[in-house]
């Protein structure tokens, strides 16, 4: 059976760092995301739906 590789850089997985293969390459995906490197396809959202799911949907 073989393992796929690390999807940053292409080296081997690590066990302790499944599915990448050290800190390096899990922090450079952890910054992809915050750093809109990876986006999830939809249309963006609204302000008022951002407020009411922070809220609840209830208004002061």
């Amino acid at each position: 059976m073989t393992t796929k590789p690390c999807p940053i850089c292409k080296k081997p997985r690590s066990e302790e760092h499944t599915p990448f293969c050290s800190t390096r390459c899990r922090d450079h995906d952890l910054s992809r995301w915050f750093g809109d490197g990876y986006a999830v396809p939809g249309r963006p959202a609204l302000p008022e739906e951002i407020a009411a799911e922070v809220t609840g949907g209830k208004e002061d």
